[in-house]
């Protein structure tokens, strides 16, 4: 009778842990899913800055940027900006604008 009892707690225990997997990997996926989609969908080439994203907030380095879109929005609008050091208009050469 013991040892039933002992192997209904190690099968309910495998099932409880195999159902948490299962709903963790879900999550991921689904996670997944939306970053990708959120990716392609920002990844237009065409698609036109949109310069009310971004402001002046006092960043002035490529290493505060995330994108090179963001790089030439604050190089362009922006005081005091240190992000083109060769000073031929293109910001984050090494970084962001290649």
């Amino acid at each position: 009778m013991k040892n039933i009892i002992v192997i209904l707690i190690i099968v309910g225990l495998g099932w409880y842990g195999n159902q948490k997997y299962r709903a963790h990997q879900q999550k991921l996926q689904s996670d997944t899913s939306e970053t990708t989609m959120e990716y392609v969908a920002n990844s237009e080439p065409d698609a036109p800055i949109n310069s009310n994203q971004f402001k002046c907030d006092g960043r002035t380095h490529c290493s505060q940027m995330t994108s090179c879109e963001e790089a030439k929005f604050y190089l362009n609008n922006c005081p005091d900006t240190k992000m083109d050091g060769n000073h031929d208009g293109v910001p984050c050469e090494k970084q962001w604008c290649r």
